[in-house]
């Protein structure tokens, strides 16, 4: 896989340190080199249905921003008219009848691992670290016990967000795929904004969605002079 590394850093009043959303690896299908998806479906794969609704609407408004057409998986997989698993033959019907309508993109997203991490300060009160007597020692790290603020501890999500093509003419395949860490997220909210901006910069870089399209609103009160 081609690894790149992208960081978006927000700091806002509701987060006490500053959050990251990092897309740490990604593999895109050497057979494509532009792709430009008509319509979309948007999936993310959560049982929090509150993160699944902002995720999926805020991904649809910015694939809509760039001329494709989304809709949002809850219209079609909604869990409270869908008690049990999908099956195989079911999710086959499912994608024919999104063929027949028009769809040639599906976009998924999932939590795939959660990593609890601690961060230690390095060289505590600044004492010389290459001084190695028992003493300048116990006295560097003797914070850990009596110090709270010695580290810190915060959550790694680990995510990944697929592209497939499901057009008629060709092969159902996979376009993208790219795994993004979300590190210590506070706020729904922001950590659905800054996924779903990394996530189309990179998607615009690959070259599989078109550009921002921008629509200048003419004032007619100026065509009169």
């Amino acid at each position: 896989m081609k690894r790149i590394f992208y960081f978006v850093c927000v700091s806002v009043l509701l987060f006490p340190a500053c959050t990251s959303t990092q897309l740490v690896d990604q593999w895109k299908n050497p057979d494509i080199d532009v792709y430009e998806p008509q319509k979309v479906l948007v999936v993310g794969l959560t049982s929090n249905v509150e993160a699944r609704q902002k995720f999926e609407q805020k991904l649809k408004e910015e694939l809509e921003a760039r001329g494709s057409e989304a809709v949002t998986s809850l219209t079609i997989f909604n869990p409270s008219m869908q008690p049990e698993k999908l099956t195989k033959d079911e999710l086959k019907a499912i994608e024919n009848t999104l063929i027949e309508d028009g769809f040639d993109t599906i976009l998924l997203t999932k939590i795939i691992g959660v990593e609890d991490k601690i961060a230690y300060k390095n060289n505590y009160d600044d004492y010389d670290a290459t001084y190695r007597k028992f003493r300048s020692e116990y006295l560097m790290y003797q914070d850990i016990y009596y110090n709270p603020d010695y580290y810190n501890e915060y959550t790694v999500y680990h995510s990944e967000t697929s592209m497939y093509c499901i057009c008629p003419t060709k092969d159902r395949e996979l376009l993208w795929k790219g795994y993004i860490d979300i590190v210590d997220p506070s706020s729904i909210e922001k950590s659905v904004t800054d996924y779903v901006y990394m996530a189309i910069a990179v998607l615009e870089n690959e070259q599989l969605i078109k550009p921002k399209t921008t629509r200048k609103k003419e004032n007619s009160d100026e065509l009169i002079n």
